[in-house]
């Protein structure tokens, strides 16, 4: 039967809840707000607790609590959670209250009191991700994270950087500047959209591999379609040929229920505002402990820093309220249950999928299959304009989703959460239905 995972650390609850009480400040948030908002959902999972994730990803029950401890703007629908999503009630109270607390005399209460406390943050990252805090950063977001790979990994002239057509604009403008400034080769490899199996994406980056191959860059979830890449294979293929392999994990990581030790990976970045819900402007770069030497910090970091993960930290003053308020995020995410949270990412996508694909002119940019898709998909309405579509969601219906427009494809996305309900789901479904039947109106 599937249980609450234990929380970082594999302490039990009230064990962690007394650590978070003592390294961030629980006990002192306001008028016990947030004890009363994690109490909440406490209840709620232990009522699912016979469940399998899958069953438990039905239960509409459940799943009102969780949609109750968002505060959102119900007048909107908003499918485009991929960007960024809203934070839990907890979260932002956590946020308020640490911010208040930093500006008591901000030299020593920001910088002696709760700075310090972020290795606790630090420590329930780790245990999230399953690795040792030593190899953990706490950044402002996945492309911190990723450009401090990028560009802090040593290469010459006519070295080969290879990732797909598919990547993230921000990570391949990443690597043009550094082509143009010393002269490295950016090289994309591409791979059908959906692909017929996992194999066709490991194959079509083995295929691309030169003599003067010396980086690839990977996509866990490919922000344009969902599509999940397969980073074990593609992982381990790097290793056999002396690569270094950067997975970008920003759609992946508390989306995902999976840890460190399943993709073999030797560095990862990810932001935490997505889909563990932290405060915006905070994300996660790892780097196993034997790399830390060999790769440069974005800025710059003593010599005695070389091999500590903290030197991806040296960014200047910055507030260490956005930071301590990971650690709720943290709590909420445990509360849920990461299997469960992503059986019902994975349950509301095909809710809506499933209502359209036998649509004519509609057409699903990835798998339905588990190993392929979860929470985010794109779907292509042919003859229909992805702008103007997304366009007449939301000025005529308040629906947010995303246009998509590749040289390869084209559509919205559509990214529902765990706060979303399966009515808003229904209204999407009954706009999109029409306009593929009768196109948009005039």
């Amino acid at each position: 039967m599937e249980t609450i995972p234990p929380p970082p650390n594999d302490l039990d609850r009230r064990a962690f809840l007394s650590m978070v009480g003592k390294g961030l400040g629980l006990a002192t948030l306001t008028s016990g707000t947030i004890a009363a908002l994690w109490s909440d959902v406490q209840a709620a999972a232990r009522r699912v607790d016979h469940l399998p994730p899958e069953l438990t990803a039905t239960d509409e029950d459940f799943w009102m609590t969780i949609q109750n401890a968002f505060v959102g703007n119900r007048t909107i629908t908003n499918l485009n959670n991929g960007g960024v999503s809203p934070s839990p009630r907890m979260v932002t109270e956590a946020l308020c209250r640490y911010t208040w607390e930093q500006e008591d005399v901000p030299p020593y209460t920001m910088w002696q009191i709760l700075e310090p406390q972020s290795e606790t943050i630090r420590k329930g990252l780790a245990d999230l991700f399953g690795c040792s805090p030593e190899e953990i950063a706490i950044t402002r977001n996945a492309s911190e994270s990723l450009e401090a790979l990028l560009f802090g990994i040593d290469l010459k002239p006519g070295d080969e950087i290879l990732t797909t057509t598919q990547d993230y604009p921000r990570m391949l403008t990443t690597l043009r500047q550094r082509q143009r400034r010393e002269q490295v080769v950016l090289r994309q490899v591409q791979y059908p959209v959906p692909p017929r199996s996992l194999d066709e994406i490991t194959d079509a980056f083995a295929r691309a591999i030169t003599p003067r191959t010396r980086v690839m860059l990977v996509s866990h979830i490919v922000f344009l379609t969902g599509q999940i890449s397969p980073v074990r294979a593609i992982c381990d293929l790097g290793r056999s040929k002396g690569l270094e392999v950067i997975v970008d994990g920003a759609h992946a990581f508390a989306h995902l229920d999976f840890k460190q030790a399943d993709l073999n990976c030797d560095y990862f970045g990810a932001s935490l505002h997505k889909w563990l819900f932290a405060p915006k402007g905070t994300g996660i770069l790892y780097i196993k402990k034997e790399k830390i030497g060999s790769v440069w910090s974005l800025m710059g970091s003593e010599e005695s820093q070389k091999d500590d993960i903290r030197k991806f930290e040296e960014i200047g003053t910055h507030s260490a309220a956005i930071r301590l308020a990971i650690g709720e995020a943290l709590l909420f995410h445990q509360g849920i249950g990461p299997a469960r949270k992503e059986a019902r990412l994975r349950h509301l996508r095909n809710y809506w999928a499933d209502q359209l694909r036998d649509l004519p002119n509609v057409r699903l940019l990835v798998k339905r299959e588990p190993e392929h898709s979860a929470g985010i998909t794109t779907v292509d309405i042919g003859g229909v304009d992805p702008g103007a579509l997304s366009s007449h969601l939301f000025s005529r219906h308040k629906i947010l989703t995303t246009p998509i427009v590749h040289e390869e494809f084209r559509g919205i996305r559509i990214t529902p959460n765990v706060y979303t309900t399966p009515w808003e789901l229904d209204r999407f479904c009954e706009v999109v239905t029409d306009v593929a039947r009768h196109g948009l109106p005039k």
